[in-house]
């Protein structure tokens, strides 16, 4: 193989890569995790699709669950339809429902696969809602489709009710309806403005402290009710100081894709065990499954440094892939995907792969090889190679 490439640097410079020639991280089979962790997995375009790209939504089926058996042989549980298979943004709530519908199914055929899905308001139009009625009616029209097929519910925060909440009062209203009908405890899903503008001051207060209280306070009037919460807030101290405040018995889920590592290992606290640790539910685990599954499977048996050394040399490529704007973040994992054999092209819906640019690739793929993901590297050299003559690069 020629493993020699010329890859753009962000000073406008052309250097020499030559792939560091290590060995692809592959986790050990059979090995139980000591921690719940799921991917947010994405969605695989059809390319081929008759369709304008960017008002238009076409899934390859087949490719994109697929992909939901990789990461279950992997032992990693999927989120579903949620921001990481870009919705909200190309994913409409249609082809999302369609989209939780076939992993459940798809999940049967899987032993020990376990599937939550997002349940949110994204089928409202923004602009013409206007009072928390109608946040509350968007929410029970999804929850009842998912919880018909079967679906385990993440509550996802909403747009619409960012947009008409006057006060904490507001959010308490409307999670106490949705909580009190939920057939079984599901998992809350506190996303920051960084992932997403549209969802700033939610909770109904402009501070993460004040937030972070009236998050809690809706958790603890319903704690049977909420399996977790999932915070994207990439402040590692916030997510440690709301998930030494939990109520007993509700699991803290990072989704700080910055701060992975050291959150999921956990600081021993000595309050209730997950009061110390946090269990897991991130976008990256979708680009670096089979570095997660391996450090997990190590942290079970008590291998701490074992977990660090595998999981460490993932932190840079997840920050780089995850780095402002944060909500071009899917670019990122879908090229992994690309890279790594696990879909034919790199297309993505709405047109998203135009997000990052040539430079950001080029030292994603960087990062990719010197954290041991490439799990083709003849492979990921020559659908670079490809990538680079796209853009005129001989």
């Amino acid at each position: 193989m020629n493993d020699l490439l010329k890859l753009p640097t962000e000073d406008s410079r052309w250097v020499t890569y030559k792939l560091a020639g290590n060995t692809p991280v592959k986790p050990k089979p059979g090995i139980k995790f000591n921690r719940i962790a799921y991917s947010a997995a994405h969605v695989v375009s059809d390319p081929l699709a008759a369709i304008d790209p960017w008002l238009d939504c076409a899934v390859d089926w087949d490719a994109t669950i697929a992909y939901r058996r990789h990461l279950w042989s992997l032992g990693l549980g999927v989120a579903e339809a949620m921001d990481t298979a870009q919705r909200g943004m190309g994913l409409d709530w249609p082809t999302s429902l369609e989209l939780i519908k076939r992993s459940i199914e798809a999940s049967k055929d899987m032993p020990g696969a376990f599937l939550a899905s997002g349940c949110g308001t994204d089928h409202l139009n923004l602009e013409s809602i206007t009072t928390v009625d109608e946040v509350i009616a968007g929410y029970e029209f999804q929850m009842e489709a998912i919880e018909k097929l079967g679906g385990k519910l993440i509550v996802m925060a909403s747009r619409a009710l960012a947009r008409v909440a006057k006060s904490p009062a507001d959010y308490e209203r409307v999670y106490d309806r949705i909580l009190s009908q939920a057939k079984q405890p599901v998992l809350l899903h506190w996303l920051g403005d960084m992932f997403d503008p549209a969802l700033t001051g939610y909770w109904g207060s402009p501070g993460v402290d004040q937030s972070m209280d009236t998050a809690l306070g809706i958790i603890q009037a319903h704690a049977s009710k909420v399996d977790g919460i999932k915070i994207s807030l990439l402040d590692k101290d916030k997510e440690i100081q709301m998930r030494r405040r939990l109520p007993a018995g509700v699991r803290m889920y990072t989704g700080d894709d910055f701060n992975y590592a050291e959150l999921i290992a956990g600081d021993g606290f000595g309050g209730h065990v997950m009061h110390g640790q946090s269990d897991a539910l991130l976008g990256i685990f979708d680009a670096i499954a089979p570095a997660a599954s391996a450090a997990l499977g190590e942290l079970a048996q008590g291998h701490l440094d074992k977990f660090h050394a595998i999981l460490g040399p993932t932190v840079p490529l997840s920050r780089h892939i995850f780095k402002a704007p944060t909500r071009f973040y899917k670019t990122g994992v879908v090229f992994m995907a690309w890279l790594n054999g696990h879909q034919k092209h790199f297309s993505m819906v709405g047109g998203q792969q135009s997000t990052r640019s040539l430079v950001h690739l080029a030292e994603l793929f960087r990062l990719a090889d010197a954290a041991n993901l490439l799990e083709q590297p003849d492979m990921a050299v020559h659908r670079m190679k490809t990538l680079l003559a796209m853009h005129g690069v001989d």
